[in-house]
This record gives C-alpha cells, sequence and structure tokens, in this order.
C-alpha cells in the first residue's frame, strides 16, 4: 500500500519581497531539495502551473510515501517543517488529498 499526498497552493501576487513567479520557483526548489532527506517518502514532484486560468492554482506538490505514518513523520520533520513555514507565508489558499493506493 502506498499513501499519495497532493497539495495546491495558490500564492500571494507578491510576498516575501519576491513575485508570485519567483515564489513558485522558491517553493519547488525547496521542495525538490528534500528528496533523499527524510525516511519514508518515496517520491516528490513538484510542478508549476502555465495555464494561469482562473480555476488554477499556481504550484502542486504530488508525493508517496512508504505508509501513513511515515506522511506523519515527514509532516513533523524540521526540514519539511521550514519548507512550510515558507510556504505558508507566500500561500493564499491551499488544498490538499490524502489517500492509499
Amino acid at each position: 500500500m502506498t499513501v499519495k499526498h497532493i497539495v495546491l497552493f495558490k500564492l500571494k501576487e507578491s510576498a516575501a519581497g519576491a513575485s508570485r513567479a519567483a515564489n513558485a520557483r522558491a517553493i519547488k526548489e525547496k521542495v525538490e531539495a528534500l528528496r533523499g532527506r527524510i525516511p519514508g517518502v518515496r517520491q516528490l514532484e513538484v510542478g508549476i502551473d502555465f495555464e494561469r486560468s482562473a480555476a488554477a492554482y499556481d504550484v502542486a506538490l504530488y508525493s508517496e510515501f512508504d505508509s501513513r505514518e511515515a506522511l506523519a513523520a515527514y509532516q513533523r520533520h524540521p526540514e519539511h517543517v521550514a519548507v512550510g513555514d515558507f510556504i505558508a507565508a507566500v500561500r493564499e489558499a491551499r488544498v490538499v488529498v490524502d489517500y492509499e493506493a
């Protein structure tokens, strides 16, 4: 069984001294830098929306974990928390879904 964790972020027009586009790139870099650093994470993928439609979110995170416990450990991991603090400062909205497959 694999746990899948999908998060979409809508970013502020500008925040933390940077534009929406710059913050989207920073999120991608920061999240992808977590690869191989947290046990139980099978996959991390970050995409930046190019369509910019009214219904679109700016950044998508797709990740897979060994178990629900691995997802919980990832969410508490200090390196993930630091990235999450940055994202919280630049995001306007967030939606998430976690499921087993």
